[in-house]
């Protein structure tokens, strides 16, 4: 055939070819395509999992059209950090974030769902939204990713390895550095998990095991991530009396690795620390402006929600909870423990201690059904309740509830709280669960922060407070996370990128949780595609759990066959 008349047939191919059938169109919003530019009033088009046209689409043909005029159209938003992996065992439809638009979560902080040694398997999983497993069926990081999508859910996943999960993996809680040997299998660990699709390694440096880690040991863990183009992120070893010192060793850290670096939920936390926030900020930037890819998240409130355990001093923590609990049941380290917690020193990190008084200290998470009353009540209120003082309030509610008790803590400003928001580097995490306001899980009373966090940044902060504009907080919701996590074709709305799609009124929507009643669904958003599936049309969930693992860029492909035994 002639170069003519090829290029003739092929015309004609062209020319007779039909138009493209979408399986949906979105038709007439505000498109916001995630990069920050400005919104542009356009149709999107959906064919499988894929978005396959933006622009007008008048008269083509689509299984479903939905009329989204004067509606935002935006990627699906990212959760840089969750802890949503076993309440999604438990009830994957992810309601507090899913009503946020959010279709990411990206799990991992300090502890991952694998790699279990075989100690580690056999301990009960358990969760207090419902997940009680005798032993985890799974034994890497992805066994766990690919045995959650199995049973279902209607969100994407991703997840950091925990460097707390390869120490106990190879030291148990033993107090102590790992021996060449012993580190060069947690790199091993680290090195497995990030061909399997870890997003990198992340660390928690006030709770056991993870405090125990010293800093050459999380750069040689972090250099290995950084192999894999992945990101170490860490819960930074102080975020209050030594915050600037503990940042010191972050950046450290990531500069020897090479890793671009994460720290998660940027916070000066007690009043006399607050002040430490603009050094910090410096710090960060003087670091970017060197080369370094450094970011931070954060969540959009002035209250921290953890444990008792992150107020007690290491010595009581040892060994892991188990241990911790069985300890308190000895009358004079409970006496010990009371003294120390009534005059804590800068030895250890203590929440307590940065909340200023118990009145700043609320108690929301049990796990019997004995202490539940205490729910939403702070410190001091149970104190004067039981007739006991603050501190051993404390001792006895961990001893009793044989939990760490979720915990709300008030230690930051306001106006700290505000100027991160528009940091140029910041992205932002709910640094929780994500549940579905039914059954057990009222039982328990979550930080506000699960159900309202990026309903809260785009209603109060963006619309009420004019913080920044709209296309700029989507462009940190969606394609920044996407490209310093590594992730490819997520975060914008392109031609050939995955069709996670979130449709919402940028005047109504808005957060409803708060700490006295927390388990209120965010307004506002009104369509939610996840792959290419509608999971929320008009606001209604409906029924699809089109969730998937979403892999970092050291993924190698391979078969996974990570729940085999004989297969490690």
């Amino acid at each position: 055939m002639t170069r003519v008349a090829f290029l003739f047939a092929a015309l004609l191919t062209l020319t007779c070819t039909p138009a493209p059938k979408f399986d949906i169109v979105l038709r007439g919003g505000f498109v916001y395509d995630g990069t920050g530019a400005p919104p542009v009033r356009a149709d999107v088009g959906l064919l499988g999992d894929r978005i396959v046209a933006v622009g007008n689409l008048d008269g083509l043909p689509a299984g479903e059209i939905l009329d989204v005029t004067e509606l935002a159209v935006a990627p699906g938003f990212i959760n840089v950090l969750s802890w949503a992996p076993l309440p999604l065992l438990a009830d994957g439809r992810s309601f507090s974030d899913l009503y946020q638009g959010i279709t990411l979560e990206v799990c991992g902080e300090g502890w991952s769902e694998g790699p279990l040694s075989d100690t580690m398997r056999v301990k009960k999983v358990h969760d207090r939204d419902g997940v009680v497993l005798e032993k985890a069926p799974w034994i890497t990081l992805a066994g766990f990713l690919e045995y959650l999508v199995d049973r279902g859910i209607a969100c994407n996943v991703a997840s950091f390895v925990g460097a707390g999960t390869v120490r106990e993996h190879v030291l148990g809680y033993d107090n102590r550095p790992p021996t060449g040997e012993e580190l060069a299998r947690m790199c091993d660990l680290v090195r497995d998990a990030m061909t399997e699709g870890a997003l990198g390694v992340a660390s928690a440096l006030i709770y056991t095991p993870g405090l125990y880690a010293g800093t050459e040991e999380l750069i040689a863990l972090a250099s290995v991530a950084a192999e894999y183009d992945g990101v170490y992120a860490s819960h930074l070893r102080s975020e209050g009396d030594r915050f600037l010192e503990a940042l010191d060793e972050f950046l450290r850290i990531v500069r020897e690795s090479g890793a671009r670096g994460e720290v998660y939920h940027l916070k000066a936390a007690g009043r006399s620390n607050w002040s430490k926030l603009e050094d910090a900020i410096e710090k960060i930037e003087s670091a970017r402006a060197e080369g370094l890819a450094v970011g931070a998240d954060m969540y959009c409130y002035e209250a921290a929600w953890t444990g008792l355990d992150a107020s007690m001093p290491e010595w009581v923590l040892a060994g892991g909870n188990e241990a911790w609990f069985d300890r308190l049941d000895d009358p004079g380290t409970a006496d010990r423990l009371e003294r120390e917690l009534r005059d804590p020193t800068s030895e250890f990190e203590s929440f307590y201690r940065m909340a200023g008084s118990p009145e700043a200290v609320m108690l929301v998470g049990f796990q019997t059904k004995e202490y539940r009353g205490y729910t939403g009540m702070t410190l001091a209120e149970v104190a004067r309740m039981r007739g006991v003082t603050p501190e051993r309030a404390m001792i006895d509610l961990v001893r009793g509830d044989r939990s760490r008790v979720g915990t709300v803590y008030f230690v930051m400003s306001e106006e700290n709280v505000a100027r991160k928001v528009g940091l140029p580097f910041m992205s932002f995490g709910s640094d929780e669960r994500s549940v579905v306001p039914e059954g057990a899980v009222l039982e328990s009373n979550r930080h506000p922060r699960a159900y309202g966090n990026v309903a809260r940044l785009l209603g109060r902060f963006v619309r009420e407070e004019g913080m920044m504009p709209l296309e700029e907080a989507i462009r940190k919701l969606t394609s920044m996370p996407a490209r310093h996590l590594g992730l490819d074709e997520r975060g914008e709305l392109r031609e050939g990128f995955h069709a996670d799609v979130v449709v919402f009124d940028p005047e109504t929507i808005a957060d409803k949780a708060t700490y006295a009643e927390p388990h209120q669904l965010a307004v506002g958003v009104s369509h939610v595609i996840v792959n290419g599936t509608l999971v929320l049309r008009d606001g209604e969930f409906t029924g699809a759990l089109p969730g998937r693992v979403v892999r970092g860029p050291g993924y190698s492909g391979r078969g996974l066959g990570t729940n085999d035994p004989d297969t490690r």
